[in-house]
């Protein structure tokens, strides 16, 4: 018979942390985040005070190890073309179509990260509560529909912004544009992603800290979510600066959009660079 979870941690409907008892008398415990990103869980046997990880099998491992290597890499590069794209806005080095270019390149590559984000959620390793401490590997999938899984619904969300913030990069194309098509076209694009990034990040807070503020100074995933948010705030901060006023025709202010968008996006290629790092 199996015995039911000793604890479950999370917010609200969320679980993303289970704790249950073994049949020989230890335990085991399952994270969202380090099953998704790492493939194991932690088993403690009887008798003793230490847990040790069990990985999942090697078909799941080779899977998070590639999507993870894949999704770093898209982070760092789309990061790194937002900040020359941010750059030469500000140093006057290009024209208002050499930094669209740039842009919509660094949005491809953010793109493509979002997505690998959402397929680790999509094919992690999946826990057996109550009788066996292992994960158990699915097959292979390119979609799920999944809301109740926080994990699930950050990297959806994360997809989702950077789909947004496509938007608005093919807009900036446009040319010849009234204020107030600007405005529609362009900046609430804009505004919608950064919206959607700070929930995502909010998310992966939640999901990392089992729905608590916390502080883990060891924990690597803990330094990735919160550096990306941090770049998420300042995404945001670059949005509201970048309004263009109806009365003059000029952004709120130039200076303080094109920072905010250069020096999120350091925080978006850091981020990316230590996700290298949190891998099976």
């Amino acid at each position: 018979m199996r015995q039911p979870e000793q604890r479950a941690d999370g917010a609200g409907p969320f679980i993303t942390r289970l704790t249950w008892h073994l049949p020989d008398g230890g335990s085991a415990v399952w994270e969202s985040r380090l099953a998704r990103r790492r493939g194991v869980l932690l088993v403690r046997p009887p008798g003793t005070a230490a847990s040790r990880p069990t990985s999942a099998d090697e078909i799941a491992t080779t899977r998070l190890r590639r999507l993870n290597a894949i999704a770093s890499t898209a982070f760092i590069i789309g990061g790194a073309l937002f900040t020359a794209g941010a750059a030469v806005a500000q140093f006057g080095s290009g024209d208002a179509t050499t930094c669209a270019s740039i842009y919509f390149a660094g949005g491809l590559f953010f793109n493509t990260g979002g997505y690998l984000s959402l397929l680790q959620a999509v094919n992690a390793p999946r826990h057996i509560p109550g009788g066996e401490a292992r994960l158990v590997t699915q097959r292979w999938r390119w979609w799920s529909y999944e809301p109740t899984r926080l994990d699930w619904l950050s990297t959806f969300v994360l997809f989702t912004g950077t789909l947004v913030f496509g938007v608005n990069l093919v807009d900036s194309f446009l040319q010849g544009l009234s204020v107030q098509q600007i405005n529609r076209l362009i900046w609430t694009p804009d505004i919608v992603g950064c919206v959607l990034f700070l929930i995502s990040g909010h998310l992966a807070l939640v999901e990392v800290c089992h729905g608590r503020p916390c502080f883990h100074r060891r924990s690597l995933g803990w330094w990735i979510v919160a550096v990306n948010q941090l770049g998420s705030v300042l995404f945001m901060v670059s949005a509201l600066a970048a309004y263009t006023r109806h009365s003059t025709g000029s952004l709120i202010n130039t200076d303080i959009a094109n920072w905010g968008t250069l020096t999120g996006a350091l925080c978006f290629s850091v981020g990316g660079l230590l996700q290298l790092y949190e891998h099976p």
